[in-house]
């Protein structure tokens, strides 16, 4: 499993490599260079999801992330 992504601001373009929980969602997120506040994009459960180069560590394992459950 990885837990590095590089979210990039889809404000700026600015991109930083974050380290993701492996026990909660991140839903927000701020841009260090503009301070844009990210939130996760309909249908995403994470902004990870949304803008990062790696998928969330729930999404990597086929987990539905936040609930545990399987994603079919």
């Amino acid at each position: 499993m990885d837990l590095r992504s590089t979210i990039t601001c889809p404000h700026c373009g600015h991109s930083e490599t974050e380290t993701m929980p492996t026990d909660a969602c991140q839903w927000y997120y701020d841009c260090k260079k503009c301070g844009a506040l990210l939130r996760p994009k309909d249908g995403d459960c994470c902004v990870y999801c949304s803008y990062g180069n790696v998928s969330c560590p729930p999404v990597q394992h086929g987990m539905l992330c936040g609930d545990g459950s399987a994603s079919d």
